[in-house]
């Protein structure tokens, strides 16, 4: 019975480890697939080579969009001024829905990839003192005078195990800055706590 047991144990034991191996891998490749098929459907490309067959090309559709946005970047930042920018946003600001929509876009676009990224400082925020409960995020914005709100700041918190999360409004007395670095305090978040690299200490 012991050594049936044992044979068990070590089958489960490489059960688990080729799970560790295989599911991140897995699940890895699966998202940026899905990724890949996604783009590539808005633009597929078929190459004829007959008048009844064509040839699938996977990804170029994808290539073309990916080199399209490029060319579009260095197009409007070398050749088009800036005044031109200003002046379209200025017409977007007065279309209402337009507005709700594109500026939403844009402002979460560049809060990962813009100049101006937001989720670059990592919090420790107190939720109840009496407790010492304390929650991770990011601080989004720390001048919130034009909602007429002194001492307060606005801290993102994203959830666990998810692709969302949650803005509170919180006092700057309830916040301490973490010497960590967003991609550490990103991936603890999003793991639960289960990844983490190095020691999280508070700055002084």
């Amino acid at each position: 019975m012991n050594l049936n047991n044992t044979f068990l144990n070590r089958i489960f034991g490489y059960f688990v480890r080729g799970l560790i191996l295989v599911a991140p891998l897995y699940f890895t490749i699966l998202i940026i697939w899905t990724g890949v098929e996604t783009l590539d459907g808005i633009l597929p490309i078929s190459i004829p080579i007959s008048q009844n067959k064509s040839i699938y090309l996977p990804g170029l559709g994808m290539l073309i969009i990916l080199v399209g946005i490029i060319l579009l970047g260095f197009f409007f930042s070398t050749v088009v001024p800036q005044s031109f920018f200003k002046f379209t946003e200025r017409i977007l600001r007065k279309i209402p829905l337009v507005n709700l929509i594109f500026y939403s876009v844009k402002d979460l676009i560049t809060a990962f990839v813009g100049d101006k990224k937001k989720f670059n400082q990592p919090v420790l925020v107190t939720i109840n003192r009496e407790s010492d409960i304390k929650k991770l995020g990011f601080i989004t914005q720390t001048d919130l005078s034009h909602l007429h709100i002194k001492d307060y700041i606005a801290v993102y918190m994203p959830h666990s195990y998810a692709f969302s999360g949650e803005l509170f409004i919180v006092p700057i007395a309830n916040v301490t800055l973490l010497n960590a670095t967003s991609t550490d305090i990103m991936k603890m978040i999003v793991s639960g706590g289960v990844s983490t690299k190095g020691q999280i200490q508070d700055e002084d």
